[in-house]
């Protein structure tokens, strides 16, 4: 259940678009970290008093490891002004009502209202939200310029400004835009499913290229199917029944604790290889010696429902090393930077390097 607090605003660290994240002394407990969506609660200043959900700091939660703002009491933002009817975070206290692209309001109705088709666009799936800088990496270096769009599941955060990634990413100019399905939202567009948001990205946004994958901070329970990344084999049906062409990106660890997720992680084998029901490409990087050799053996596993593509790694260590130096974003999975699960980042890099054949 959610662990209440007020809290003090004592300072603020660093923002983003659509974030703040604050220092806020609590009580007798210190001073934490603490992020606020200005959209949703207003602008928190110094000397203010929040209203604060700690439950991730009772948790001792990771990536999501704040205080979130729920309220400033004393100045509440204004009334949201503007069309939309589209409602996310549905019955919830924070409920926020957004316009939808597709929504009869919305200058794209018209574009979206009859729309069935991808037209082949590219779709790369992933079960992570860490593999959406190394994607682009390995795409973008292999064909510059390419117009991405991610569409963004609620699997984990729900809203987009949670992303630091995807802020940074936008302002390098190497995302065109962000659209959000689901319960999720904050993106460039709103979305109820993943397959309108697959169509707005394409036809309203213009993606030569769509990467699908959940928001920062997944949610797992350590079994075959509780983990919210399952959605990434929903997304390869999504792409191919709506005549686009989708590239599965392994989840692939050599540094990993937990042994159900060292080599191929059994989440991609679940994903891939029982939710998927329609065909995609499957991107297996040649990454050699023994452990390329153990991850190329459990991928060939899915090859009897998948088209299995081998890729060289030969030049993505440099080339993801120049993006996050270039682009100002930090790779990094589960804590873990670069060069501490190498193998990782250089298989999602191969699913970009790989796309940019298909163009």
């Amino acid at each position: 259940m959610i662990r209440w607090r007020e809290g003090t605003v004592e300072g603020i660290r660093r923002e983003w678009p659509g974030a703040v994240e604050l220092d806020v002394t609590i009580g007798d407990d210190g001073t934490h970290r603490a992020l606020a969506y200005p959209a949703l609660v207003g602008r928190p200043e110094p000397g203010d008093t929040v209203l604060l959900n700690t439950t991730a700091l009772a948790l001792g939660l990771g990536t999501g490891g704040y205080a979130i703002v729920v309220a400033v009491p004393d100045r509440l933002p204004p009334d949201p002004a503007g069309p939309g009817h589209m409602v996310k975070a549905r019955y919830t206290p924070l409920q926020a009502t957004v316009l939808g692209a597709d929504e009869q309001d919305s200058p794209h109705h018209a574009l979206l209202r009859d729309a069935d088709s991808l037209d082949g666009t590219p779709v790369i799936v992933a079960d992570l939200h860490s593999a959406l800088p190394p994607i682009l990496a390995g795409l973008l270096a292999a064909r510059p310029g390419t117009r991405v769009v991610y569409v963004m599941t609620d699997g984990g955060a729900l809203p987009a400004w949670f992303s630091m990634s995807v802020a940074r990413l936008r302002e390098a100019g190497v995302l065109a835009g962000a659209v959000t399905a689901g319960q999720a939202f904050g993106g460039d567009l709103e979305a109820v499913t993943v397959h309108s948001g697959l169509l707005a990205a394409r036809l309203v946004l213009d993606a030569e290229v769509i990467v699908v994958a959940q928001g920062p901070g997944n949610l797992g329970t350590g079994t075959t199917w509780g983990f919210s990344g399952v959605s990434a084999g929903e997304a390869v049906n999504a792409a191919a029944v709506l005549s686009g062409r989708p590239v599965g990106s392994l989840r692939v660890s050599e540094a990993d604790a937990r042994e159900r997720h060292q080599g191929v992680s059994h989440h991609s084998l679940t994903a891939y290889g029982r939710v998927a029901l329609a065909r995609a490409q499957i991107v297996v990087p040649e990454l050699g010696g023994a452990f390329g050799a153990r991850v190329a053996g459990e991928a060939a596993t899915l090859g009897e429902r998948h088209d299995l593509v081998p890729v060289t790694v030969e030049g993505l260590h440099q080339e993801l090393r120049e993006a996050e130096e270039e682009w100002g974003v930090r790779m990094s999975t589960m804590g873990r930077r670069l060069d501490a699960d190498l193998c990782y980042f250089l298989t999602a890099a191969a699913a970009g390097r790989h796309t940019a054949t298909l163009l």
